[in-house]
């Protein structure tokens, strides 16, 4: 699998957990309620994410190793 997608990580006081996101890959989620637990929920969810791309032939970014910039 590879972790070298950034994770943005920061806390909801909405839903009481972590969450953590992939910017990279659309939609690419998750949360804990501890910074461990979201951030190991993420790295199985960039596994589903990209198993599922490649099942439906999606194209699959690849990670970009800096830090996004946001505009």
């Amino acid at each position: 699998m590879n972790s070298k997608y950034e994770i943005i990580l920061f806390w909801s006081n909405e839903d009481n957990v972590f969450v953590a996101e992939v910017p990279e890959l659309p939609g690419c989620m998750a949360h804990g309620v501890t910074h461990e637990e979201a951030l190991r929920n993420t790295k199985e969810a960039i596994q589903l994410w990209i198993d599922t791309a490649k099942e439906f032939g999606d194209h699959i970014p690849e990670p970009k190793g800096r830090r996004l910039v946001f505009a």
